[in-house]
């Protein structure tokens, strides 16, 4: 019968030795390593390449980086996150990161077998307590993600959105950018069709929540 091979890391001894328990007095499972520091994860993905990875992020730095880190180091490996951080930005990051499964640590021994046999068919799995609001914001993020890319920003229309984070007037973005204040408000004309904003306040906090504030400079240059 084939097993699966399992992988686990947390930092909290007992819960770590539940698990542990658990799944290897299951015949259908085979712990190949445990953990219980962020060093750990990428030494056990490398050395040991677990079909399956389960482990808490709440320890483990930013959750995106974290995770694209073991991805890399595992591309065959599913990442299964089992932690008691129920916030949603932090389930929607670690998803769109590549995770296959996110379930909370009170969650009951048949849910968290059931999240196993999910992501090891290659489906997501959510505790359902909090799916609905994950699933809502995966799909906000994947529609403003969408729009990013239809209505790109030109490298001066990201500077001049750059000066209004630093929340700089229309005459002191021109001079910095040694332009004529009409130019200013006519890139701003254009920024605010691209963003759907009304307004700068609208701007600013739409360019908030896209690239390249969170990404790379050069995602935004035409």
């Amino acid at each position: 019968m084939f097993r699966i091979n399992l992988a686990l890391v947390d930092e909290q001894p007992l819960f770590l030795a539940g698990l542990a328990n658990l799944f290897g007095s299951d015949d259908r499972f085979k712990i190949v390593a445990t953990g219980s520091s962020p060093s750990d994860l990428a030494a056990i993905t490398h050395e040991h390449q677990p079909d399956l990875l389960i482990t808490e992020l709440s320890f483990a730095g930013e959750t995106r980086a974290a995770i694209q880190e073991l991805q890399r180091l595992a591309q065959t490996a599913k990442i299964l996150v089992c932690t008691s951080v129920t916030d949603i930005d932090v389930a929607v990051k670690a998803l769109d990161a590549g995770a296959r499964g996110y379930v909370l640590k009170g969650s009951s021994v048949p849910e968290l077998l059931a999240a196993i046999e999910a992501v090891g068919r290659g489906d997501t799995f959510i505790n359902q307590c909090f799916a609905a609001k994950v699933i809502a914001a995966l799909r906000q993020a994947a529609m403003l993600k969408t729009a990013a890319e239809k209505d790109k920003l030109s490298l001066r229309e990201q500077q001049i959105v750059q000066q209004l984070l630093r929340g700089r007037t229309n005459r002191e973005i021109a001079h910095s950018l040694a332009i004529s204040e009409k130019t200013v408000k006519h890139y701003m004309t254009i920024i605010m069709q691209k963003l759907h904003a009304r307004n700068r306040l609208e701007v600013v906090i739409a360019a908030q929540q896209l690239p390249p504030y969170g990404g790379s400079p050069s995602a935004y240059a035409n």
